[in-house]
């Protein structure tokens, strides 16, 4: 270890002195900005050591000139201590390390394709495991260290790498550049699906012998296109088999019907050992080797039922409900070492908590971090220590540690100490009211800055996306709630119905209602505001939203001129148009049906059905969207800017052509934060 410290060691000062004055230091901070926020670095995929004496991660920082973020890895000592960076490239993440923790694997397209590397933390440079032109994603090291599983998207007709890599070539050399689909799903998120496979390989640790492509010929993919991750494939205890979650429906569009498989590493077919119709996924082999904990959905086409944490029998082939009475949703399952406790975090109202519960049926998981954001929880092998990130929405994510009873919770890393000692923000406040029909709903507000209540403040209301997600009390880049703040704004923020963590039966009632109760809940809470907060000016108030947000934006646009500006990202105007998305179960399920089976919703549900209302669509409004954007397809906001134009609404149109669903690019960023900024201070301020 004295190698790494000798040769990577980075010292990060602390500038927080105690010597000055509370008041002197007030003085000198400044609202945060974006500029301030760019800046800040993003600490993730937390993973201890084998002896949980270290902790290895990501920090992720902004490069403006690049217009990308540049990722390396860190370790910290659990025990507290400077931070050591121990890669340079800044294209390296997801550490994993080996069982006997003198090597770190990680992933890095330092040269080109993303490819596993090995890092001896003894001494000496990081070297390319992998090596295929189809390059590497997921990395997990068997449990004896001998091997290492990756995921790689491949042809599945090709039998070998020289086959992946002759048809890239042709389809690059060639000048047609047609997209050409015969199936549902063709294309995701932002990428198009050109007749690859992600497949699970494995290969020794030592390099001496040729990756091995144990899900061969498979027509599906290990983990599911954009729904899996890491934790959905796991090694057994003794390393002979690996479990991994997939989709092997036919028509995936439609399909939320993931089970989970067994293959052996020595090779031999993968056996399907789930077969309820929703989605199970994140399987976690027990220590004693006789059980697979893993979560599950278990409504079909619906990605936004509970998860629930069910236990599968290995040797009797019997799968039981542990959590069927717990009304939230389980995730990152982990096992403590005696096989007897089965840990996870779950949001509850804004806070996402880490839980601990007995592994059999009637046993109630209790919280034993709360209070608090947390997430990435990993454990060390003998069970003593846990570290996962926490964050709120005055904190980007950092490394904390704690031991596995909750106990002794210690903050590890400080990477962003140095530039939030320079900012002012106020936390968020929290409170109740009543929705549609008297359901209670919690909101978040944030104030300004240097907030003076004897001054009336413009209202900015944020609407979230998903629908079934929610506002949690986490950092934020795409919409961060402090940069709004300091710009002048009250924010608030309404986890309206639909939202996640209050229930299943809150997050079902937006089902085939998305512009019903939950709009409800929305003015209702714009209502209670200007009752409760004497120093919000309702006269000058603007609505904001992405996504399902940017639904509702449109929503609000052609319901009500109560706004002074609206802000649409991403957002869907004409419920009809958007069965061009690619998840085509989101659609059916939240509507009920197809376009031509229920078009009743269609219509009633979409804002387009309303534009010819002149005297509500008035709000000057601004709309953005990246062009390459599969799940609310762009052309929504074009037919939105059309019928503002076209209506005479002040509005002005962004089109990013080279981002998806959200703007992620450092410049890109920059750009849309000063728009949306410059659009409510012209109408607001």
């Amino acid at each position: 270890m004295r190698a790494i410290f000798l040769r990577c060691g980075l010292v990060i000062a602390l500038l927080l002195g105690s010597g000055i004055a509370v008041s002197a230091q007030d003085a000198a901070k400044h609202a945060i900005a974006f500029d301030d926020m760019i800046k800040l670095h993003r600490v993730a995929e937390p993973q201890v050591s084998p002896d949980g004496k270290w902790v290895a991660y990501t920090v992720s920082t902004p490069d403006m000139d690049a217009n990308r973020n540049a990722s390396n890895i860190w370790i910290v000592a659990t025990a507290g201590g400077t931070a050591i960076q121990l890669t340079q490239s800044g294209h390296d993440s997801s550490p994993a390390w080996s069982p006997d923790g003198k090597t770190i694997a990680f992933l890095s397209s330092r040269s080109g394709d993303s490819q596993v590397f090995l890092l001896s933390l003894e001494g000496g440079e990081s070297h390319a495991l992998t090596k295929l032109s189809t390059g590497a994603d997921i990395v997990k090291w068997s449990p004896d260290g001998k091997t290492i599983a990756f995921t790689s998207s491949v042809y599945p007709d090709c039998k070998d790498d020289a086959c992946n890599k002759s048809r890239d070539e042709a389809k690059e050399k060639n000048k047609v550049k047609a997209h050409v689909a015969e199936h549902l799903l063709y294309r995701h998120w932002t990428h198009w699906n050109e007749g690859k496979r992600s497949h699970l390989f494995v290969i020794p640790a030592d390099g001496s012998a040729a990756a091995r492509d144990l899900t061969a010929g498979a027509e599906y993919d290990i983990p599911p296109d954009e729904r899996g991750g890491p934790g959905d494939i796991n090694f057994s205890p003794d390393g002979k088999e690996l479990c991994f979650t997939a989709v092997t429906d036919k028509m995936e569009a439609i399909s939320t019907n993931a089970d989970l498989f067994i293959v052996p590493v020595a090779g031999g077919e993968a056996k399907r050992i789930t077969t309820q119709p929703g989605f199970d996924g994140n399987p976690v082999y027990s220590p004693d080797g006789k059980f697979i904990a893993y979560h599950a959905q278990l409504t079909a086409g619906y990605e936004a039922d509970r998860w629930r944490v069910l236990l599968y029998d290995r040797a009797a082939g019997r799968i039981e409900n542990l959590t069927e009475t717990f009304d939230r949703s389980a995730e990152e399952l982990a096992w403590s070492p005696d096989s007897k406790t089965i840990y996870f975090t779950a949001e509850d109202e804004t806070e996402k908590p880490v839980y601990a519960m007995d592994a059999h049926y009637g046993a109630a998981p209790k919280k034993i971090i709360a209070g608090t954001y947390n997430m990435g929880i990993s454990f060390s092998a003998d069970g003593k220590t846990l570290a996962f990130e926490r964050t709120s929405l005055t904190m980007p994510a950092e490394l904390f540690a704690a031991a596995s009873d909750g106990s002794n919770v210690r903050q590890l890393t400080h990477q962003n100490d140095a530039i939030l000692a320079a900012v002012e923000m106020n936390a968020a406040e929290k409170f109740w009211f009543e929705g549609a029909g008297g359901t209670k709903v919690e909101a978040m507000l944030i104030r300004p800055p240097k907030f003076d209540a004897t001054k009336k403040y413009p209202l900015l209301v944020l609407l979230h996306g998903g629908p079934q997600t929610m506002w949690s009390d986490a950092w934020g880049y795409r919409w961060n709630a402090q940069v709004f703040s300091a710009a002048g704004y009250v924010t608030l923020m309404i986890n309206r119905r639909g939202s996640t963590g209050y229930g299943q039966k809150f997050t079902d009632e937006i089902t085939n209602d998305w512009g019903g109760k939950a709009y409800v809940d929305v003015m209702n809470g714009v209502d209670y505001t200007l009752k409760k907060y004497s120093f919000v000016d309702e006269t000058r108030m603007a609505a904001a939203g992405g996504s399902y947000g940017g639904y509702m934006a449109d929503w609000i646009a052609t319901h009500t001129g109560r706004f002074k500006a609206i802000v649409s990202h991403a957002g869907v105007y004409d419920k009809v148009s958007m069965y061009a998305t690619e998840e085509l179960w989101f659609e059916e399920h939240d509507l009920q049906g197809t376009p031509w089976t229920n078009p009743e919703s269609y219509k009633k549900w979409a804002p387009v059905t309303y534009a010819g209302e002149l005297a509500k669509f008035k709000t000057p409004t601004l709309v953005i969207c990246g062009e390459r954007d599969y799940r609310v397809p762009y052309t929504q906001s074009l037919e939105f800017f059309s019928a503002l134009q076209r209506q005479g609404v002040p509005s002005k149109l962004v089109v990013f052509p080279d981002e998806g669903h959200w703007i992620l690019k450092p410049q890109n960023a920059q750009f849309w934060y000063k728009t949306f900024l410059d659009w409510l201070a012209m109408y607001v301020k």
